[in-house]
């Protein structure tokens, strides 16, 4: 949805993919996404077979022409988002890469919450040494962790790595790559994260100007599959998509059953 002096393959919504995206850049395989068939609470058999916790939400809805516009008109009055380090309750990137929606909405969800605690665990797959701690995304969040604004931009804008890993996901989706990928893809992707920090939950889209505060804390044991959580992001969903975000697509970034002893559920 964004137009910038980059442009990549839109990636599909499907957690397969997204979940080999994060896996390339060297997220341990303790993370996968999951398609989440529902936001009501109340579903108890559809939340069933989503993995808890749940660290992040991403949804995808549909972005009819002018999208991007309405959103500048709603946040016309709303300070551009420069914060950094520790002054960011919750970590925002904007997107200047147009259809890279996907990746921002990925690398939002891998930034915040409990997420970030996974991505020093793996091998990271752009080395020569296989025995590097470190992974790709690792230090690709540590180091825009200082950084303004504009510097974040660059960094991801200039990062081969992280652009190679998306070509090598994006062009494997089950329809064919765009024969123009400079036109705007009809859909957007947002993140719903639980600050590492405060609790606090937070709307990340990275053609807005900054994370969106929900109102709502959830509490050390509560994730994003909670009641709380679900029935703060429905209502945003609603409220926010005026009539366009009812055909959503919603995928939840879990931590594996079997590897989950050591987090809270």
């Amino acid at each position: 949805m964004v137009a910038g002096k980059k442009h990549f393959i839109p990636l599909e919504s499907d957690p397969v993919l997204f979940t080999e995206l994060i896996h390339t850049l060297g997220v341990s395989s303790r993370l996968a996404f999951h398609d989440l068939l529902t936001l009501s609470p109340s579903d108890a058999e559809l939340l069933a077979p989503v993995p808890r916790p749940a660290l992040a939400l991403i949804l995808v809805i549909p972005a009819p022409d002018g999208y991007t516009e309405r959103l500048a008109e709603e946040e016309k009055d709303v300070p551009v988002h420069d914060a950094k380090g520790d002054e960011e309750d919750a970590v925002f990137y904007e997107q200047t890469i147009g259809n890279a929606c996907g990746l921002f909405a990925t690398l939002h969800a891998l930034s915040n919450g409990d997420a970030r605690g996974f991505l020093d665990t793996a091998v990271d797959r752009y080395t020569d040494n296989p025995s590097e701690p470190n992974s790709h995304i690792a230090r690709l969040v540590e180091h825009c962790a200082p950084l303004n604004r504009a510097q974040r931009i660059e960094a991801l804008e200039s990062d081969e790595q992280l652009e190679a890993a998306h070509a090598s996901v994006a062009s494997r989706g089950s329809t064919a790559p765009p024969e123009d990928i400079t036109k705007h893809a009809l859909f957007a992707y947002m993140t719903f994260v639980k600050s590492r920090k405060s609790g606090r939950l937070y709307q990340l889209e990275g053609c807005r100007k900054g994370p969106v505060d929900l109102g709502c804390v959830l509490s050390e044991d509560e994730d994003m599959l909670s009641e709380k959580a679900l029935n703060a992001v429905r209502k945003f969903v609603e409220e926010a998509g005026k009539g366009i975000a009812f055909g959503y697509s919603a995928m939840a970034l879990s931590v594996s059953p079997e590897e989950r002893s050591d987090v809270l559920v």
